[in-house]
């Protein structure tokens, strides 16, 4: 049958179930109910635990969608007392039949084995053994499951069939024409058969009298099989259609069509995509009796259907037909799949959602839509993409459909709507294709553009640790230019505002030296662009309050970098403050100075001090690195030139020439302050009062300029006490007054900041 509306409901303002997250919490800490044997690899359930049908259903199904399901993990349902099955689906697993028989021996009501070809050879004794309860049995794309085998399946049991509670078959890809007759006449109860890509012998079925739904996609229709299907006459739904590869030519489509409908009386649904069944188009005239015995002529551009005009079909699948069919007007059915326009497009992704090939087509169709904003019901066509992500993973094709319509409907203002499960469904299912086909150039960038529509890196903390290996694969690869800058702009947005264990995590897998080798690439063809302003960016962030991280980036010849891009781009403004910012990182951090203390670094700091580059943002850095260094003291200054009482005079000079009130150029998306102790520490550096100096000043300018964001921070770290020294010391009068400005400034804040007080009115 057809996949139904509902399957792809977002459910996202629903609560998750307080069974899901036992379930969730199960999967990832198996141990607390489980003991698990080293030597065996096996799991087994601990004593006094018992696990209810719907909590072992749901844990076998969750574990599947994260791990890889294997024998030790079936073990777990050994003891069927206390534990109980009534579903067992299983995708794409290596299980054998000693796992199987594990499962099985609960003798579950649904079974679905695809593609688990270990076990293919034990189906004969597991079916006859355990297969007395199954209603539904899945058994489709088994790519070494043929005839013989699936002939030895059924042995006699005491004249008692195997399959006596069967209701719904699905077999896929089978020859069934040496199929034992017991078989057959086992399936007397049938009412779902899905005998899609079988090759031929249908007809042994013989007349299934149960029979309401058949599926019989991508056969070929010989007049022996169209005879057969005639015969099923309970038939509600029939689906003889064809995927676009596989186009099916009847001689005589309208006769064919004609002859199915007038034996299946019952038909309700019917699916002839990919034919040619729908005829030519020529319009039809029917009469049809009214109430009253008027006669009302009604058209049919569907001949073989013209006997339905006056009961219409609840569904006609028209996907891929001949001459356009599903573009017609006068069509007898009240859903219709097909590409025409959105109603039609939606109806084919629930009805062919099994399909992978067909369903890539499909999305094709519907990204069309998004593209030129023809979509109305949004949220039924979220579900459709983001179940056809999760389920077809490898298809690529599908992932990248599917990722291009996200893109559009996340940057979209709907995207306001999503609630925190729907969010963060989306970003994984991204994440999960962007692993599964990281060398796709086009993937790669449908996926990152999504992912740049959300909140960095609020949105994506769940994910962070899996979402950084990502994008440093990526920003390494050899993608396109546009496709790097996307891959290392998220980088850089997801250093910032992080502690500093993410920070750290940056650094541990290698972002310093992958953006290093960024840099170095551009450096070797003269090139500065945008990837290399982001590529020193993400590094001053990565580097922020991560002394680890500094040190990598000395320890990977950082310096020599930093050198020769202000050799070769001296005037990109963007660039010399990005890589200044970042220097001044590790001229925080008192272990690394020393290596920053030699002559040609320093008189490089000590040009820039003078530079009226980008306002004020680059002789500001250059005096924060100076700064830093000099507060070691005249000791710790080795090197012989500059001096430092020079270089001391010319910081005073630079902050006086300084406006307090300026608004800085500081991109502050990128790098938000989350400590000031490096600053209040040069404060506290008495012996040096030019630092002190460049740090009152930066502070007052900070907490002036931008009150909401550095007034708490200054109080939440003792600030306060520390400006009240220096104002009760003597002396220091410049550094005073801005010491006063940046406690007065606090104070206005947390007055402007506090709730007026409740009055209560006298009586």
């Amino acid at each position: 049958m057809r996949v139904q509306a509902e399957s792809f409901h977002l459910n996202d303002s629903n609560p998750v179930s307080l069974a899901d997250k036992c379930v969730d919490v199960l999967v990832n800490n198996l141990r607390v109910i489980t003991y698990y044997n080293v030597a065996t690899r096996t799991y087994s359930l601990r004593r006094g635990i018992r696990l209810p049908a719907p909590v072992c259903d749901k844990l076998l199904e969750e574990y599947q969608n994260r791990f890889t399901l294997t024998d030790g993990f079936a073990n777990l349902f050994q003891d069927s007392k206390r534990t109980k099955l009534t579903i067992v689906k299983l995708r794409n697993t290596q299980i054998t039949h000693i796992g199987l028989e594990c499962l099985l021996a609960h003798k579950p009501l649904v079974v679905e084995l695809v593609e688990c070809n270990v076990i293919i050879y034990a189906l004969r004794n597991v079916i006859h053994k355990f297969g007395g309860n199954i209603v539904n049995l899945n058994i489709g794309q088994l790519s070494h499951l043929n005839s013989q085998t699936l002939a030895h399946m059924y042995i006699p049991n005491e004249n008692q069939t195997v399959f006596k509670n069967l209701r719904r078959l699905t077999m896929h890809y089978l020859n069934i024409d040496v199929m034992p007759s017991t078989l057959m006449t086992s399936l007397e109860n049938l009412t779902h058969l899905d005998l899609a890509h079988v090759a031929q012998g249908i007809s042994q079925f013989g007349h299934l009298r149960s029979l309401q739904s058949l599926v019989l996609h991508n056969i070929q229709y010989t007049e022996e099989n169209i005879t057969w299907i005639c015969q099923q006459q309970n038939l509600i739904h029939l689906d003889i259609s064809h995927d676009y590869t596989n186009f099916e030519s009847f001689l005589d489509p309208n006769k064919t069509l004609h002859m199915l409908v007038r034996h299946l009386k019952k038909l309700m649904s019917l699916d002839i995509s990919g034919s040619n069944l729908a005829g030519a188009g020529a319009g039809t005239a029917t009469i049809v009796e009214d109430g009253d015995s008027n006669q009302i002529v009604h058209t049919c551009d569907i001949p073989g259907l013209v006997t339905r005009v006056g009961l219409p079909l609840e569904f006609l699948g028209l996907y891929g037909t001949a001459n356009a069919a599903c573009r017609r007007h006068d069509i007898p059915a009240i859903i219709i799949s097909g590409d025409k326009d959105e109603a039609q497009i939606l109806a084919a992704a629930r009805a062919y959602f099994g399909r992978p090939t067909i369903m890539t087509r499909v999305l094709n169709d519907l990204y069309h839509l998004f593209r030129d904003e023809r979509v109305t019901n949004i949220q039924l066509a979220l579900g459709v993409v983001l179940k056809a992500m999760e389920t077809y993973l490898r298809v690529v094709h599908i992932q990248i459909s599917g990722s291009a319509i996200l893109f559009y409907i996340v940057k979209s203002d709907k995207r306001a709507l999503f609630g925190l499960r729907l969010k963060r469904r989306i970003i994984t299912i991204l994440l999960n294709a962007m692993e599964a086909h990281i060398r796709n150039e086009t993937l790669i960038r449908n996926a990152s553009l999504t992912l740049c529509q959300f909140k960095m890196p609020v949105d994506v903390l769940y994910e962070y640790e899996r979402i950084v290996q990502l994008l440093l694969i990526v920003s390494e690869t050899r993608h396109q230019w546009f496709v790097q800058r996307i891959a290392i702009y998220l980088l850089n947005a997801l250093a910032c505002q992080v502690e500093g264990r993410q920070k750290q995590f940056l650094g541990d897998k290698g972002a310093i030296s992958k953006m290093l080798h960024v840099i170095a690439e551009r450096l070797e063809r003269r090139v500065c662009d945008e990837v290399m302003e982001v590529a020193w960016s993400t590094m001053w962030n990565v580097t922020d309050e991560t002394p680890q991280n500094c040190q990598r980036f000395l320890d990977n010849r950082g310096m020599l970098f930093f050198r020769a891009c202000l050799k070769y781009f001296p005037d990109n403004v963007e660039l010399v403050r990005n890589m200044l910012g970042l220097i001044g990182n590790v001229a925080e951090v008192p272990f690394l100075r020393p290596q920053l203390m030699y002559t040609g670094l320093l008189t490089v700091f000590y040009d820039l001090l003078n530079s009226e580059s980008d306002g004020i943002e680059v002789s500001y850095n250059a005096a924060g690195v100076l700064a830093h260094l000099a507060s070691d003291g005249p000791a710790a200054w080795t090197a012989a030139s500059p001096s430092r009482d020079a270089v001391l005079k010319r910081i005073t000079s630079a902050v006086k020439r300084w406006n307090r009130k300026a608004e800085r150029n500081i991109n502050y998306r990128f790098l938000l302050r989350s400590s000031f102790q490096p600053i209040l520490t040069l404060l506290k550096t008495y012996h040096t009062p030019q630092c002190q100096h460049w740090a009152a000043w930066a502070l007052s300018n900070l907490t002036t300029v931008y009150p909401e964001k550095y007034c708490k921070l200054v109080e939440k770290e003792q600030g306060i006490e520390i400006l009240s020294e220096v104002i009760n010391r003597p002396g220091l009068y410049a550094i005073k007054e801005l010491a006063r400005n940046v406690i007065e400034n606090c104070v206005q804040f947390a007055a402007r900041a506090e709730p007026p007080a409740a009055e209560v009115q006298d009586n």
